[in-house]
């Protein structure tokens, strides 16, 4: 996604709440409040499964889960919208620490946090 299409999706993000006078509901708390939820409606998905079978879902299904992930980005973008938060400027900042704190060297096949590794 361009940066120009990330605007443009938080702005019709915008106005769609705007329009609808839900703005006044969408607070940080109650956005990052319903964004969790959408990430617990995207787990219901794959409790139960093997890894395997995580990985080989489709059909309806699948098109469930894309539809969980895309209401979880429409949080997340709400959530930054109402912050003033650069999401994409964080999202880069965010990979260049774990850069440093997982170098490739250290971590390559493992799964310990950054603080576990010699």
């Amino acid at each position: 996604m361009s940066i120009d299409e990330f605007e443009n999706l938080k702005e019709q993000l915008r106005k769609f709440a705007e329009d609808r006078d839900w703005d006044q509901f969408h607070s940080p708390k109650n956005l990052s409040m319903a964004l969790i939820a959408e990430a617990a409606e995207l787990i219901e998905h794959f409790q139960w499964l093997s890894e395997k079978e995580s990985t080989l879902i489709q059909g309806d299904k699948l098109e469930a889960v894309r539809m969980e992930l895309a209401d979880i980005q429409i949080y997340l973008i709400r959530i930054s919208d109402k912050l003033n938060v650069d999401l994409l400027a964080s999202v880069k900042k965010k990979i260049a620490i774990n850069e440093q704190k997982y170098p490739v060297d250290k971590v390559k096949g493992q799964h310990k946090k950054y603080n576990e590794y010699d």
